[in-house]
């Protein structure tokens, strides 16, 4: 097989998808944390930053599927990096395997708690 067609066959898949993924969702990353960053730290000082300005920012829907789409990219875009970092480094099937289930449950527990504050948060009146 000629290298040319070596290559091809080894950058197509779920690699290929994966690396994709991770620049597309670096940028979309760093424009929604900055924005996070400008709204939260500049615009508002920590003295306005109480329960009572997250309730009204979370009673938006706007503000909801903002925050959602921050913390859901962020916690694919770095499981996706840690999966990388255990297939490049762990050697020993069986580790490798334990270790990439506790990412995923992990990379879940903290989605599912992320999703519930962000959609459940108590407004107030």
């Amino acid at each position: 097989m000629p290298a040319s067609e070596k290559l091809i066959t080894a950058e197509s898949g779920l690699e290929l998808y994966s690396w994709f993924f991770m620049r597309l969702s670096g940028i979309v990353l760093f424009i929604l944390a900055l924005g996070h960053l400008i709204i939260m730290h500049v615009i508002n000082t920590v003295e306005n930053i109480d329960d009572l300005f997250v309730a009204e920012r979370l009673s938006n829907p706007f503000w909801q599927i903002y925050d959602w789409l921050l913390l859901t990219l962020a916690i694919l875009h770095g499981l996706n990096g840690i999966r990388i970092i255990i297939d490049d480094y762990v050697h020993r099937p069986g580790l490798r395997l334990t270790l990439q289930s506790l990412l995923y449950l992990t990379a879940l527990l903290f989605f599912v708690a992320g999703s519930m504050v962000i959609w459940t948060f108590p407004s107030y009146p």
